[in-house]
C-alpha cells in the first residue's frame, strides 16, 4: 500500500500548481481521500477531502481557490491549487481511508485522525 505525492514546486503568488497523488497496491473504490499540509512547528491541517460519493468538504482558507478530484479507475487524486497565496507555502501529503461501504451524502472529515494511509509529501514553496 503506497501513496506518491509529486506536483510541488517554487511558484509565484497568484500561480498555480496542480499536486498529483498515485495510489499503487490497492484501489480507490470506497476511500475517502484528504489533502493536508503542514508548516514547521505548526500542526498538520486537512484543506480538503473527496468521499466516494464525490462530496468535497475545503478549509476556509483554500475554499474558491484549490480543487480536489478522484480518477478511481487511474488510482489518481489530484489537487488543483489557483491563486497561490506565501501563507501556503508547506510540505503538501495526499491520504486515505480504509474502504467504507457507507459514507455520508453530506460531508466528508478534513481530521487527520480518520485516515489511514500517508503518502510521502511534496513541498509547495509560493515566494516572489
Amino acid at each position: 500500500v503506497q501513496l506518491q505525492a509529486s506536483g510541488g514546486g517554487l511558484v509565484h503568488p497568484g500561480g498555480s500548481l496542480r499536486l498529483s497523488c498515485a495510489a499503487s497496491g490497492f484501489t480507490l473504490d470506497y476511500r475517502t481521500i484528504g489533502w493536508f499540509r503542514q508548516v514547521p512547528g505548526k500542526v498538520r491541517e486537512g484543506i480538503s477531502c473527496v468521499n466516494r460519493h464525490g462530496i468535497t468538504n475545503y478549509e476556509d482558507s483554500v475554499q474558491g481557490r484549490f480543487t480536489i478530484s478522484r480518477d478511481n479507475a487511474k488510482k489518481m487524486v489530484y489537487l488543483q491549487m489557483n491563486s497561490l497565496k506565501p501563507e501556503d507555502t508547506a510540505v503538501y501529503y495526499c491520504a486515505v481511508t480504509e474502504p467504507r461501504l457507507k459514507q455520508s451524502s453530506t460531508y466528508c472529515a478534513r481530521n487527520a485522525d480518520s485516515y489511514d494511509y500517508w503518502g510521502q509529501g511534496t513541498q509547495v514553496t509560493v515566494s516572489s
